[in-house]
């Protein structure tokens, strides 16, 4: 019984210093929860600088686009080899015709 219980104590020491000092001891635990922690506070920082990044990106397109859509119909600028083409409106509407037709018949039918 005396030999179990110093074998056992010993397997315990064994078990207990691993855990202490081995490779995956708890000192080693500790330090890789504070890498991860540290990365991940340097992940979002990255990612809160990429999200920027693109808004700032987005900004500048829809500006340009803005700026050349407000340049063609406000300044009449075209591109270098761009063909021009304005259609304008030369129709009346139907009642501003009707309604000079219908006058003159209004007209001739009165004495």
């Amino acid at each position: 019984m005396r030999i179990a219980t110093l074998v056992l104590l010993a397997l315990l020491a064994v078990v207990h210093a691993e855990l202490w000092f081995g490779k995956g001891g708890v000192p080693r635990v500790m330090s890789l929860r504070a890498q991860v922690q540290h990365q991940q506070k340097l992940n979002e920082q990255a990612q809160a600088a990429n999200e920027q990044l693109v808004a700032e990106v987005r900004d500048l397109q829809e500006g340009l686009e803005m700026v050349e859509e407000k340049a063609r119909t406000e300044l009449g600028m075209i591109k270098p080899d761009e063909i021009y083409v304005q259609l304008t409106s030369t129709r009346q509407s139907p009642s501003a015709s009707s309604a000079p037709a219908n006058a003159g018949e209004a007209s001739a039918a009165t004495p």
